[in-house]
């Protein structure tokens, strides 16, 4: 689709990917909605939309409240009437070891990872399904094709997210016309990092942040090129990595 005057919705828009997509497709004439619980950082962005002639709204909310996600789409609905695509980009990666046992950062990433994402798609499906199209596109990983040390829990709410994204496409996209897509980038330079506790981690990782990882506006444009073909076409993955990164 034309993403011009299309209404999206960006969860996770306060930083990263979020954000870099969120100017994208502003650029491009889409009317964003912009979600996050940091409404400091989404108000920032929205002044960086609106100063160059974007269209942006700002509902703040947690992607694991579902009463969060029902303001959201009432008020999404009642500025723009209609939602044509939503970008579930909000996600957490404190990678650590099994063994230590850091149950507390299992349980926020399957509320995060794999529930933020769930919770997304329940509340703009009736929209959508009214509407007979729209885009979901959620953000999964190169961690949904492999393990890597650290990364037990991390890889399997990836999976889950590039899983249900298929099972999404195959129940909705011949039926409805609503095409899904799973973006599955590897290293970006994001806060992602920020999150993990483990110290064991963070030294293994000094290694990894000696190659050139890819940039936020490498995944907006990849999202961009998914949200921009024609409803007949329906873009299953992008797996996209560093071409430095080796697995």
């Amino acid at each position: 689709m034309d993403v011009k005057n299309k209404v999206i919705i960006i969860t996770g828009a306060s930083s990263g990917i979020g954000e870099a997509t969120a100017m994208k497709l502003a650029e491009k004439g889409a009317k964003v909605v912009l979600t996050a619980r940091r409404e400091s950082k989404l108000k920032e962005l929205e002044r960086k939309i609106t100063s160059k002639g974007g269209k942006a709204l700002v509902v703040s909310g947690d992607v694991t409240k579902k009463s969060d996600y029902e303001n959201l789409i009432k008020k999404t609905l009642n500025e723009f009437g209609t939602i044509d695509a939503l970008i579930n980009n909000a996600g957490l990666m404190p990678l650590s070891y099994i063994k230590k046992l850091k149950t507390d950062e299992w349980e926020k990433m399957i509320d995060v990872n794999i529930k933020g994402v769930l919770n997304g798609v329940a509340a703009v499906l009736p929209t959508m399904i009214e509407n007979k199209k729209g885009h979901i596109i959620n953000i999964s990983s190169s961690a949904a094709h492999g393990y890597f040390p650290g990364g037990a829990v991390y890889c399997a709410t990836k999976v889950a997210v590039k899983m249900f994204s298929e099972g999404l496409r195959k129940e909705l996209a011949p039926k409805y016309g609503i095409n899904v897509t799973s973006i599955e980038p590897g290293a970006v330079t994001t806060s992602l990092m920020e999150t993990i506790t483990d110290e064991d981690i963070k030294k293994e990782m000094k290694e990894m942040q000696k190659m050139t990882f890819l940039e936020p506006e490498d995944i907006a444009n990849a999202i961009y090129y998914a949200l921009e073909q024609p409803e007949r076409a329906n873009v299953n993955d992008v797996y996209i990595m560093p071409t430095e990164q080796k697995g």
